[in-house]
């Protein structure tokens, strides 16, 4: 079941070094992913969530081709070789699809398909005329061809902003091939269900919890936490996370000695956890202000996890086991969430399906800790020593 997989989210231009504003080059860099693979394996995830991976003018969300895998990264063949590589270990693909906007260098915008309007003030991107019944056939064909290569899903870049009538008629036709593929699409704001709802998507990505976790952690106030998890919505699925390539990673937001505290929120929530890549070893990177922000949020893998410092070694192992407990009790991603009791420093919170409940501890003072415990059983602790 999709709505299971624990993804490990990957930003692949940047992560398999391939350059970004500089000039373009040729190289088969996505069979770099190789090694990558069985860490996440290793990890105890089973998904792969896949940043842009299509021909685009620099950094992946600015398109060209979405039918032609970026030079930097391969060609055609590297994706065969991927989906074989990702079949054969049991891991779910999916591809970040930007359909709210173009290039403005992409055929379409010629064509009339995109192009009146910048993309919040980005002159740059060009957003596409969603009403053109040639971008919604557009749109169909693009999902099925890659569908029909292998891939379970697609994350759908910008999802709120693109008019849900949109969102409906194309997945519905998408669906009509493919109803077992999932659409997650990303809402940074707004009501979650309703976006949801009136777009038929699957899951949507959850920044309100996000933003709760580490800001309860800086602030050592769990009212916050306890505040998202009563709103976290019970029907409908949710894309849980505490890092992706947007945002400042979260060991340089609530620092080392409260990393393990975000890492259980993300695995004893009910949502659909994915981890963004070298999260799980502490690595660590805050967003800037010029045209190079992102960078330091989206580094380069060394060539193999071999070559990661041991520094991350730690971390690492209690991602490992904290998966593990997701994985043993993997109804969680459907739970409902009831807080039973906060202060400032304290929280504790349980989930059930209505036969199974696991419940978490957490505290700040004196010492960072967390128990995650069910029916009188300990799966889980750690605390700051």
């Amino acid at each position: 079941m999709l709505d299971r997989t624990i993804w490990w989210h990957v930003y692949p231009l940047a992560a398999l070094g391939a350059p970004i504003r500089t000039e373009h080059d040729t190289a088969h860099r996505l069979r770099k992913l190789e090694p990558w693979l069985d860490y996440l394996v290793e990890l105890g995830c089973n998904g792969l969530l896949l940043g842009p991976i299509f021909a685009s003018a620099t950094h992946g969300y600015d398109t060209l081709d979405h039918y032609r895998v970026d030079a930097r990264l391969g060609d055609d063949s590297d994706f065969a070789w991927l989906i074989d590589e990702c079949s054969s270990r049991g891991i779910n693909l999916m591809l970040d699809g930007v359909f709210n906007h173009v290039a403005r260098t992409h055929p379409w915008v010629a064509e009339g398909l995109a192009g009146d309007t910048d993309w919040e003030g980005h002159g740059e991107l060009a957003t596409l005329h969603h009403s053109d019944p040639r971008v919604r056939d557009a749109v169909v064909d693009i999902m099925c061809h890659w569908l029909r290569r292998g891939i379970a899903g697609w994350r759908l870049d910008v999802a709120y902003a693109v008019p849900p009538e949109f969102w409906r008629e194309v997945l519905a036709r998408v669906r009509d091939e493919f109803p077992d593929a999932m659409f997650l699409g990303e809402v940074i704001h707004g009501d979650y269900a309703a976006i949801a709802r009136e777009g038929t998507l699957d899951a949507v990505t959850q920044y309100e919890l996000w933003k709760a976790a580490w800001s309860s952690l800086v602030d050592t106030n769990f009212w916050e936490l306890a505040h998202a998890l009563e709103r976290h919505p019970a029907d409908l699925l949710t894309n849980t996370f505490i890092g992706n390539h947007d945002v400042d990673r979260i060991a340089s937001t609530v620092g080392e000695e409260k990393l393990v505290l975000a890492a259980a929120v993300l695995m004893t929530a009910p949502g659909m956890p994915s981890i963004y890549y070298g999260d799980e070893q502490g690595f660590t990177g805050v967003r800037g202000e010029s045209w190079s922000a992102d960078d330091a949020v989206r580094p380069a893998l060394p060539a193999s996890p071999g070559e990661l410092s041991p520094l991350g070694g730690w971390i690492f192992t209690e991602y490992q086991k904290l998966i593990g407990v997701r994985r043993g009790h993997a109804w969680l991603t459907r739970a409902r969430v009831e807080v039973l009791d906060k202060t400032n420093e304290t929280i504790s919170f349980a989930c059930s399906d209505g036969e199974h409940t696991l419940q978490t501890d957490m505290r700040l003072d004196p010492a960072p800790g967390v128990r995650v415990h069910t029916d009188g059983e300990e799966l889980y602790s750690w605390m700051l020593k």
